[in-house]
């Protein structure tokens, strides 16, 4: 999986939904307990962490190969961001999993974003529920904005890379 010498993934991370969160959205989307499995798509998730953006595609374009995963649903918030600001790349997906009954296809969802996404995803996501989401006047804005300074970090993150890329190029044209 290395690209360039280098893994795209700098590390993943999972979660299974709390208890809580799954009935609160059960609510919040009006899905009843017998079709919790069909339309709750993310009780459980992984998050898969790169350093650069183009690093999130080799590493969708990685999970689209798998053929043990059935990809279901694309979300491509790194290029078409949420209103909030979030971006990230959702996939979601179903996946065959071995209980003490036989084997049961379930649902999943797996994140993929940079750090600097992250970050600021973990951040806006705590105070979100701190203060459950009715945020004091002004502050929505300075969200927004803290979401794009997060995603110019990446830009720029991505160009110093390249500049160093081309240079080595340059200094070791064997390389």
């Amino acid at each position: 999986m290395e690209m360039d010498g280098r893994s795209p993934i700098e590390f993943v991370t999972g979660r299974v939904k709390p208890v809580a969160s799954i009935k609160e959205k059960m609510v919040r989307r009006h899905i009843s307990e017998d079709r919790l499995e069909q339309d709750m798509e993310d009780i459980a998730g992984l998050r898969i962490m790169c350093q650069f953006v183009d690093d999130i595609y080799q590493v969708v374009d990685l999970l689209r190969k798998r053929t043990d995963i059935n990809i279901l649903e694309e979300r491509d918030y790194v290029h078409n961001k949420k209103p909030s600001g979030y971006r990230s790349y959702h996939i979601v997906f179903e996946y065959p999993v071995q209980m003490v009954s036989g084997e049961k296809v379930i649902k999943a969802e797996i994140q993929v974003r940079t750090l600097a996404m992250n970050f600021w995803a973990t951040v806006e996501h705590s105070l979100n529920y701190k203060y459950d989401g009715a945020f004091p006047a002004g502050l929505s804005e300075r969200l927004r904005s803290s979401a794009e300074a997060a995603f110019k970090l990446d830009e720029e993150m991505s160009e110093i890379r390249a500049e160093l890329q081309e240079t080595k190029q340059h200094d070791d044209p064997e390389n």
